[in-house]
């Protein structure tokens, strides 16, 4: 049988968490651009928890980011679904079954334009949150007016327009908006869009100041690996333990938090949600817990992903099993980029995130590859990896043994070995791998180098890498040595050169 809310009750599974039938009558506090699964299994999350501890009381109306697909499973299933938590906590292994009711109802901006509009004007709302990808908060300049408009910031204006003109200055009109895309100052980017959309449609001064007044824009970062519903067997499975059949089932890690940049105000409206769950944190800067996971966990996979694949190993929990690969992760990890985070991070506080890290890179139930981390891997190298080298090497006037050794791994990952079509390919050791990355062709260029000069030409390109990295006494020496090393073993015995 599917889910739904007359089947909940035939549910004998105590390894489920079920809602009570009280949830369904609580009023609708959020309204959400985008039905993916980092939102079901992230903010929608937090607020199905509140409801099942009596702190948030209220549910979410579901707008789809596009009018691609149907809505015909939320609405077979009551917008019922489950999050099955899997991972590792605190060394220990994790499996937690909840039936998420935190879904009011889904709509269509094409279809029910109208019943959204009527949404934004509910003083219950006190919380639009969206995720509608990155290229969602772009500028269209287009008409709020007689339409549905076809961008996500043009239908954000339009509802706040209509929340204005039903609510007025009033203090019921107050509402939280929290970008969740993954872009920089994230919401701070959708409220000038947003100010300049107003301006486009020539809306009232009065509306104009009663933005600024009473839509509360925040930056946000999310964090946690919700992979989705998983396939074949494994979802057979899944459901033969659950007893019912769920097509909007989702898998995540335990790992979660949402932290949100708010002032006093923010706090205040958001206080139910903060309540929570540890996970919900709302400060005036967030950028401590931005610089530990870009540094940590994301400069940590930047480092690693090409030493793990080269050694012929597909998963990054694969990669946490292996010894070898292990032993450079923590390494890498603690001892060079947390002391050197490029921001004022407690020690403590670093180091408690590194080891938060190393249950999460270990987690089995996740099947994260490592060559999808390579994609783009020169800017991710330039962009969290450089800022941490230097500081690095400031506060100890050494190299760091482990991040130069992630550097050759990354430039025998990147010299290309053949080209087809568009398509760049490299070679280790027989094995033929993709290299996707918008610097691919000024690799190949330099792949015609000696491996003498491949190494020195690329690391001294001042224009490549924004930064001068021979100002680092040793560092270039220390990649070649390493790099040579890499092609002259296996990948795993030149780790044993690091000491």
């Amino acid at each position: 049988m599917i889910i739904s809310k007359v089947f909940l009750k035939n549910i004998k599974n105590e390894n489920v968490i079920i809602p009570n039938n009280e949830v369904f009558d609580l009023p609708e506090k959020v309204l959400q651009f985008g039905t993916g699964v980092l939102l079901r299994g992230l903010t929608d999350y937090f607020v199905d928890k509140g409801n099942r501890e009596g702190l948030f009381n209220g549910r979410v109306a579901v707008v789809k980011s596009t009018s691609k697909g149907s809505t015909s499973d939320f609405d077979e299933q009551d917008s019922l679904y489950t999050i099955c938590v899997r991972g590792i906590q605190n060394g220990k292994n994790i499996e937690e079954n909840i039936i998420s009711s935190a879904i009011s109802r889904v709509l269509v901006a094409d279809n029910d334009w109208n019943d959204i509009l009527e949404i934004g004007k509910n003083p219950e709302v006190k919380l639009i949150v969206s995720n509608t990808t990155e290229v969602g908060i772009q500028l269209v300049k287009e008409s709020i007016k007689n339409q549905t408009p076809a961008s996500f910031p043009a239908k954000l204006l339009a509802v706040l327009y209509a929340r204005y003109k039903s609510l007025g200055d009033t203090e019921d009109a107050d509402v939280v908006i929290i970008a969740t895309e993954l872009i920089p100052d994230n919401g701070t980017k959708l409220q000038s869009i947003v100010q300049e959309l107003a301006a486009f449609n020539e809306l009232e001064t009065e509306f104009t100041n009663w933005l600024a007044k009473h839509a509360l824009f925040c930056n946000s970062l999310v964090d946690r690996i919700v992979p989705g519903r998983p396939e074949g067997q494994a979802l057979a499975k899944l459901e033969d333990e659950l007893g019912y059949q769920d097509n909007l089932l989702l898998m995540a890690e335990p790992y979660r938090l949402w932290a949100i940049e708010g002032n006093e105000r923010v706090a205040s409206l958001l206080n139910q949600l903060e309540a929570t769950d540890s996970g919900v944190i709302i400060k005036s800067d967030i950028e401590i817990y931005r610089e530990l996971k870009v540094r940590l966990l994301n400069g940590t996979h930047t480092l690693s992903c090409g030493i793990a694949h080269l050694a012929g190993i597909d998963t990054v929990a694969g990669g946490m099993s292996d010894t070898a690969v292990r032993e450079y992760v923590t390494k890498v990890m603690q001892d060079e980029i947390a002391p050197a985070i490029p921001y004022q991070v407690p020690d403590g506080e670093a180091r408690a995130f590194a080891n938060q890290v190393l249950d999460r890179f270990a987690n089995p139930y996740i099947e994260h590859l490592w060559i999808n981390i390579t994609f783009q891997y020169t800017m991710k190298v330039k962009i969290r990896i450089l800022p941490v080298l230097f500081q690095y090497y400031t506060q100890t006037n050494k190299v760091p043994k482990h991040i130069a050794f992630g550097f050759a791994a990354f430039l025998v990952f990147m010299r290309t070995a053949e080209k087809s079509g568009n398509q760049y390919y490299g070679n280790y050791k027989g094995e033929v791998y993709p290299i996707n990355d918008d610097q691919a062709a000024y690799f190949s260029d330099k792949s015609k180098l000696d491996d003498s000069k491949y190494v020195s030409s690329i690391l001294a390109d001042k224009t490549l890498w924004e930064a001068d990295l021979a100002s680092i006494d040793n560092f270039i020496e220390t990649v070649e040595e390493y790099y040579n090393g890499i092609l002259k073993y296996d990948i795993k015995q030149a780790l044993l050169s690091i000491s």
